[in-house]
Formats: structure tokens, sequence, C-alpha cells
């Protein structure tokens, strides 16, 4: 059957009305009110073409009956208007069938703005159709959504001029659709207008100006309407304020300059004028005091109130809810959920879930989504890895924001396996991974030290869909962040799919930070110069970074001349731009070029901080010029910054250098009148500047008022310390390292070291001992200072000078057992033999990594030697000729003691004969150990040795000074009879 004989014809007036047909725009009307004279009451003052009908308000005329075909004839119309482009071709053979309410449902049944224009525009060209307001609104909302303001206005003055009045719909639908696009001031003009009508806002309308006014945060505002809304008032003027904070979508900035001046202008004199005052007034007198009735409105307060951080308010709203018999719903109980937890009240959270429940609520996933990201937030896995699961217990599914908070918790924590098991239960439900989650889980895999998992998952990210400018700068800054430049480079210069992922100025930045990072200044500054040749829009930010960067890297000439650029391109920079190109001039001692960018700065109009100023005084102060140091001082006191401590500090510096006792008293009494008084670095600054000048009883004093005070810290018994150590006081030293000890303040390399010199200047050695043991215990990694102080121990206890060269060779080589050998060889220096083997365990026991180095093998006979363990010793060397490691002057040195130890006196013999007929090297310490070794022996023995230098026998002699009867300093020969008996 054709359509013909489906749908009979329409009469042939109708027919030729329909090719009339052109719209490509609106017509443009006259402006001017619609009717002047009119004083209907705003709902029944429409002027219709033909009377109304009284049973159908928005119906065509009598001419179109219903039949049998009619709902068959909009779902057919639906259908052609979906297949076809040609709306004529597509609707003309239905016309005759479609009332105005189908009409309705067909515009709204269209895919975007410009399609509804071009179907109501062929509706409205027929000469039968009769204008109404619902169409109005459904053209009106499409052109909102799609932003399109200048059509908008046409329409309107199209609606005025047809007759067509706006109902509180319409302006309900304008404010609602106004404050969701984020133009927050122009949808409040529109309930202004409303009120110029003579409309009272009902429920919905009030319920859409407080969203409006929550979602700019103006919460007071919002409560305010909703009051005088209560009473029966609306205040227009207290929605008078700046609207340069107000628009949260950046829209306002979008809107053509003639549609504000419409919306200003032209929309008060448009649509049936303005009501007198005496009019206004009574209408808000027949307004009653009235409350909310809707679920809607009792949620947009809970909110309102939460977000304004009202949580008395919030919860009085809530029971005044249940307490009217409103309905409560989920999204009322998920508002309150989110509330209560937001603010750290997770048991009332808790309770009203229960409370919910009870009611015959059924969770859903945003309520699961809640509790998961809640207890994220406060680090509890557990409960947060709880609620995901009862997403699919309730049967239910995990959306978005799910898998986003629970990836965003288990990155945050590391917990690899976790997050790749969330992944492949995503992907089982044919979802994927979302965009936000993905800089979360590059850095996860980065701190695991998993580099190539971070590129698998943006390798097959990017196979399915292109990621956002946003998320790429947010990954190649994870990855310039942590060093990997070149990953991040990658990134940068990935393959583009679409034309419209062109590199934006977000990731231009990210990647020059990321070169900024790696030091690698001339591709940052490359990548600047690439920026300019694509035309790329610069920002202030980029400028700014790029200043500090290279200032920072004292790259000062390229940053001056960017600062120049940056200004000639209108820009103003900040601060912190010109404090650290001045703070580099200050580094490189380039003062003049300093005070020229100061100058600049002021004459940018750019307000020097305390920043600035402290780096111009320390510059002074540094380079001996105080008077110039004091000159910025007081410049930086007129502009209303008070001196801080490090300023103050660099002062005393600088008083100190110059000896000026009486500058220093005048900073300490700054110091001290500072409001909360001095802290612990300005006093221990105080301390050492006694120390400096030699004012002991001063330094002494200002030490034992922060003792008293309870204010004193490891870096104020430090200081201390090392003054009484330098002038010879050790009891006092000892003293202040046993308080540091008792009062747990040895937490740090710095404090272990210090006290252990303190010790072993006193020659503790044995305390020193202790303390390198603790200090290993507690895992402090030791630093160049420590080293020291153990050598200086090593020397002072008669060590083989050779066996401490030979360790400190070690350490220059960066011999992997070096640390290790040198704690076994103190530790068996000190008797502590227990120490001492486990250290040697680390290094020496292991079958399959031996040290290829004779110094590994010296130190552990040494060790198991002075343990007793001679055959352990013997051993090692044996292990050390089956490894083909060649014996040194060290190895022989312990050796020998080994076979003393043992009375194995042919091998001291053989030791002896090397060193006689100089097969070995001439050594004081080696001339010890064989005279050692035969007494342990009880060998009479004739020993002949001559010293080649003066060193040597000062040596000898300080090493034997408890046996001189036997050393013959002057000839420098010794000739020994050693006669032992059992």
């Amino acid at each position: 059957m054709s359509c013909a004989d489906k749908f009979p014809v329409r009469s042939s007036s109708l027919s030729s009305s329909s090719s009339k047909f052109v719209a490509n725009t609106f017509t443009k009307p006259l402006l001017g009110p619609l009717n002047p004279r009119c004083v209907c009451p705003p709902l029944t003052c429409f002027r219709l073409k033909t009377p109304p009908l009284p049973t159908k308000v928005y119906s065509f005329t009598n001419q179109k009956k219903k039949n049998t075909n009619y709902e068959s004839a909009l779902d057919s119309a639906l259908e052609t208007l979906e297949s076809s482009n040609d709306v004529d071709d597509a609707l003309d053979s239905f016309y005759e069938y479609l009332s105005a309410r189908d009409i309705t449902v067909i515009l709204r049944e269209q895919r975007n703005w410009k399609r509804v224009v071009t179907v109501f525009k062929w509706f409205t060209s027929h000469e039968d159709y009769v204008h109404n307001v619902i169409h109005y609104n459904v053209v009106l909302r499409a052109l909102v959504r799609g932003q399109q303001w200048d059509q908008l206005r046409l329409c309107w003055i199209q609606m005025a001029n047809n007759d067509v009045l706006p109902t509180s719909h319409t302006y309900g639908m304008l404010i609602d659709c106004y404050g969701k696009a984020g133009l927050a001031k122009e949808a409040l003009l529109w309930i202004k207008h409303m009120r110029m009508r003579g409309f009272f806002p009902n429920e919905v309308i009030m319920c859409s100006v407080v969203t409006v006014l929550k979602d700019v945060r103006e919460f007071d505002r919002a409560d305010r309407f909703y009051k005088n809304w209560c009473r029966g008032n609306v205040d227009l003027d207290d929605l008078d304020f700046d609207s340069s904070t107000l628009n949260t979508k950046g829209s306002n900035s979008s809107l053509p300059l003639s549609f504000k001046q419409f919306l200003s202008t032209e929309l008060f004199k448009t649509g049936g004028g303005i009501r007198d005052s005496n009019y206004m007034m009574s209408l808000d007198m027949d307004i009653e005091p009235q409350k909310p009735q809707l679920s809607i409105t009792y949620n947009a307060l809970i909110d309102l109130y939460g977000k304004a951080e009202r949580l008395k308010d919030a919860g009085d709203v809530f029971a005044d809810m249940m307490k009217s018999g409103v309905a409560v719903n989920i999204s009322t109980f998920n508002t309150m959920i989110f509330i209560s937890g937001t603010h750290g009240n997770l048991v009332e959270a808790e309770a009203l879930l229960v409370k919910m429940e009870e009611r015959g609520i059924s969770p859903d996933t945003r309520t699961y989504n809640i509790f998961l990201s809640l207890y994220a937030n406060v680090g509890n896995m557990d409960a947060a890895l709880f609620y995901y699961r009862r997403i699919r217990e309730a049967g239910l599914f995990p959306d978005v924001v799910t898998y986003r908070a629970l990836l965003g918790m288990l990155c945050a924590e590391n917990m690899v396996q976790a997050v790749e098991s969330v992944i492949d239960d995503m992907e089982k439900s044919s979802g994927s991974v979302d965009e936000h989650s993905l800089p979360g889980i590059v850095k996860m895999y980065i701190n695991k030290g998993d580099l190539d998992k971070a590129n698998d998952l943006l390798q097959k990210f990017q196979m399915n869909r292109e990621p956002s400018s946003l998320i790429c700068a947010a990954i190649i800054d994870v990855f310039g962040e942590n060093g990997f430049w070149a990953e991040a480079e990658t990134m940068f210069y990935r393959p583009r799919h679409m034309a419209r992922q062109a590199r934006d100025i977000l990731e231009f930045n990210a990647m020059i930070k990321a070169y900024g990072k790696a030091e690698l200044y001339d591709n940052a500054v490359f990548l600047f110069e690439e920026m300019k040749n694509q035309g790329i829009c610069f920002i202030p930010s980029t400028y700014n970074s790029l200043i500090q960067m290279l200032s920072g890297a004292d790259l000062v000439d390229q940053a001056r001349d960017l600062t120049v650029e940056m200004q000639e391109m209108g820009f103003k920079p900040h601060c912190q731009t010109f404090s650290a190109v001045i703070a580099s001039y200050i580094r490189l001692g380039q003062l003049s070029d300093a005070i020229d960018v100061y100058k600049e700065m002021l004459e940018t109009g750019v307000k020097p901080n305390e920043v600035v100023y402290g780096s111009l005084i320390n510059g002074f102060a540094e380079h001996g010029t105080l008077d110039e140091a004091l000159h910025y001082f007081n410049l930086m006191k007129e502009s209303g910054f008070s001196a801080n401590l490090i300023v103050l500090s660099t002062l005393l510096k600088s008083y100190t250098k110059d000896g000026d006792l009486e500058g220093i008293n005048s900073i300490y009494q700054q110091m001290q009148n500072m409001e909360g008084g001095l802290d612990i670095v300005a006093w221990n600054s105080m301390i050492t500047t006694f120390a400096e000048l030699g004012l002991v009883s001063q330094a002494r004093r200002t030490f034992e008022n922060l003792k008293k005070a309870g204010l004193a810290n490891s870096t104020s018994y430090e200081i201390t310390m090392v003054l009484y150590k330098d002038i010879g006081m050790f009891k006092e030293a000892i003293k202040l390292a046993e308080d540091m000890k008792m009062s747990g303040l040895l937490r740090e390399c710095h404090s272990y070291n210090k006290v252990m010199l303190c010790y072993a200047t006193d020659s503790q050695f044995q305390e020193c001992g202790k303390l390198l043991h603790e200090m290993v215990s507690k895992k402090i990694l030791p630093n160049k200072e420590t080293l020291h102080v153990l050598f200086t121990i090593l020397k002072k206890g008669r060590f083989p000078k050779e066996a401490v060269e030979q360790l400190e060779s070690c350490f220059k080589k960066g011999e992997p057992y070096a640390l290790q050998a040198t704690y076994a060889s103190l530790y068996s220096l000190l008797g502590m033999h227990a120490f001492a083997l486990e250290s040697v365990q680390t290094f020496i026991e292991s079958e399959h990594e031996y040290p290829e180095s004779a110094a590994a093998y010296n130190v552990a006979i040494c060790v198991y030697v002075s343990a007793g363990y001679v055959a352990k010793a013997l051993n090692i060397h044996m292990k050390m000729r089956d490894k083909h490691v060649k014996p040194d002057i060290v190895t022989h040195i312990f050796l020998v003691g080994c076979y003393g130890k043992a009375g194995m006196v042919e091998g001291v013999k053989k030791i002896h004969s090397l060193l006689e007929y100089g097969e070995v090297e001439r050594s004081v310490s080696l001339y010890r150990a064989i005279k050692v070794a035969y007494r342990l022996c009880h060998r009479y023995v004739r020993m002949r040795f001559k010293f080649d230098s003066e060193e040597d026998s000062e040596a000898e002699s300080e090493y034997f000074d408890a046996e001189s009867e036997y050393f013959d300093a002057e000839s420098g020969s010794e000739t020994e009879y050693y006669s032992y008996s059992d």
C-alpha cells in the first residue's frame, strides 16, 4: 500500500502551503513590546490567530481529525525523518495527521539544534500552524544546549512577534539550561525578567536558582533566595553581583557582545512589557508563606549546606524532609552520606547507610562509590575494597567513577598486583582503563621500577583511542619528574590519529619542564622556539617556567633575554621569575646586574617580596658589602615586610665576619623580640656566632638557656661539643656526648660523626666502636665524614699503616666490600670480635662471590686471627692462593701474626727471610709483626733491620715506645736478642 493510500492527501490549499517552506534563518521581526495595552493575567494573554478550542488549547484547526492511523502516523513520521535529510519530503505526507502534541514529540526527538530549527521552521511555514509556547520551549532548550546565542535571540523575538508569551515552564527551562551551561549571570537575568513579567517562581524554578548559585559557590545568596522564597518574596537586588567570578565553565567570555546586550536591554523590552511597582507589590502580597514539597528541592538544599560546610543546616533540612513526609530517595541519602563522610563522620555515614536500607531504599553504585572514595581518602584499603566487592554482591556493576577511585587508591599505595587484577576485571566486562587513571598507573609502575609495563599500558591504550592533551601532559609530567625524559619525549612526539589532537600548550609546558628536570636546557629552549614557529599562543606560565628553570641553572643571560621578550609580548613576569633571575646573578657574583633587574622589576610594577630582598641582602652580605646589605634591609622594612630569621641570620653572619660585636648584639636583640621569639635555628646560629668569635662563656650560657627551655636539639649539642673539643675542654665535650646519647638525639649520620670524633679525640675508641655498631644497626648510611673518623681511629689504634692505606684505596676504587671491610677492621682492632666476624661474613664467606682483590682476604685473615680462629685464617690464605690472588705486604703482616699465634715458627721464619733478602718491600709494620710472632713462638732470634727513612724510624719509635731499650734510634738500625722462657 502506498503512502498516499494509507494517509489520504489534504486539501489543495494545505498542499500548496507546504511549498512555501524556506528556512535557513529565522525571519527577523521588528523589535518592540508585544502588546503594551494587554493587562491580562500572564497565563491568559496569548493572542492566537484562531480562537482556542475549549478542549484542546494547543491544537490545530478542526481540519485535523483523528483517525485510526493516528499513532502510526507519528511513528512513521519519526522513522522517515530519521532516514532522510529532506524535511519537506519526510513530513509532507504526514502533516495533516499530526497534532500539536505530535509536533512536540518530533521536535524533542531531533538529534541536534540544527535539525530542531529546520523541522520547526518547516512547521511554522504552514499557514494553519498555531504557534504555541510548548514548541518554542523545545526549540529554546535545544539552542541553549547548543550555545547558539544569536539563534536564540532571533527565536525569542519571533516568539514575541507571534503573540506567544513565555510561561513559568519557559523561564524554568532557561534558568536550568543556562545554569548547566555555566552562565550563572545570564541565568539570573532570566529570573529578573520573569519577575518583571509578573511571575513568581514556583518550587522547581526556585530549586534551579539555588542550584545555579550553589554551583558558583554563592552559598549565602542561595540560602537567602530560598528563605525569601519561603516567605513569598524575591529580592532581585541580591542577585546583582560581579559576574567575573560566576561563570564556572568559561562561557562568559564565549558569549558574543550582542547577546549580552540583548539579555540586559532588549530582553526587558520584548515580550509583554514591565509591570508597574504597585502591580508587583500586589502580586507579592498575594503569595502566602510556603514550604518546599519536592524531593529534588530538599536534595539541592542538603547539597548546598554540605558544600558550604554548614553541617547542622544540612542535617536540619534532612530531618525536616523526613518529618514533612516528603519522599526521601536514593539521591537524598547519597548526598547526606557524602557530606558526613567528607567531614570525617564516617560512623554517621555508615549509620545513614543502615537507615537507608531500613527504609527499603537499596544502595546504588554511586552509594558504594562514595564509601569507596571516602575510605580510600583516609587510607583504609580494606574498607574501600569491601565496598568495591559489595557492588558486585548487590547485583550492580562498577562504573567509570568506581574504577577511577579504586585505581587511584591502589596506585597511590603501589599495589601493582591489585591494580592489574582490577584492569583484568574491567576488560572481562568489556571495559577499558579510563584515561584519567593513566597518569596514576604509569607513576605506580615507575615507582616499582617497571618502566616497560608503563610503556606497554600506554601503547595498548593508544591503540583504542587518543588520550586528551590534559592527560598526555600529566603523563609527560610523571615521566619528567622521575628523570625519564626520553619516555616523556616519546609521549610528546607520539603519532596523532586525529587532526584535532595537535599538541597544545599544556603538553609543551610539561615537556619543557621534563627537559629542565633532566638539565637538558638546550632542548627546552629549542622546544620553546618550536612553539613560536608553530604559532602556538603562549601563556605567561610558559615564560615564567622557562625563565625560572634557566635561572636555576645559572644560564642567566638566556633567562634575562626571555624576561625582556616576555614583556614585549605584553606579559608581566611573576615576582618569583624576577626573584629567580636576581638570585642567579647573585650566585654568580654579578651584583650590579642583580640591581638592574631589581630596578626593572619596580618599573614594571611588580612589587618585590621578602625573597627578593633576602637574596639582595644575602648577596651583599656574602660579598662583604655590609652597608649595601643594610640598605636593602631597610628598604625591606619600609616596604612593609617584617625581617625574618633567614635575613637576620644572614646579617648576623656578615657582622660575625667583620667581628662587629655591637652589630651582633643588635641583630640578636631583634631576633629575640620577634613574635614567638627565636626559633631553634636562630638559637643555634647564635651559638655558632659566639663560638666563631671565641666568646666561649656567651656560647655556653646561650646553650644552657636553650637546654633549660627544653629546646636544644642535636645541632645545639654538636655545635657546643665541637667548641669544647676545639679549645681542649675534653671532659665537658664528653659529657655533652653522653647527654646526647641519653637524650636520644643520635638519629642521623652527622650527629654520630660528631660524637665519635669527640670520643676519638679523647682516645675512647671502645665507645666509638659501640656507636658505630649502633649506627649500622639503625641502617644509617655513613658519609665521608664517618669514614674520616673511622680511618683516624684505625691509625691512632696502631692498625698497620699499609692496611689503612689499602682500605682507603678500596673506597676510592669503589670496591663493593670496602665499607664492611673497614667495619670489620675497626671491630677487630677494638676487640669486638662478634661484630667483626659478622661483618666479614657479608663479603668473604660466599663461595660464589669471592672478591678478586687481596684487600678483602687480608681483612678476613686479620679478623679470624684476632678472634682466635687460626685455622679459618689459614683456610682463607689457601683460598686466596686457589683464586690466584697474589699476596701483598698487608697479607704478609697479618699472615705472620697468624703463624705466631699458631706457633708455626717455620712460617714466621719464611716471611722473615723474604723481608731480609728483599723479596718483600721493607715495612715497619711487617718488622714489628715478625718480632711479635717470634715472641709468641718463644724463640731466640737475632734480627737486623735498617730503616729507609727518618719517618719510618719515628713510626717504629711510636709503635714500640714501651720497648725503646731495644731500639737504637741514632744508628737507624736495630740488633735484638730475644730470650723468652716458657
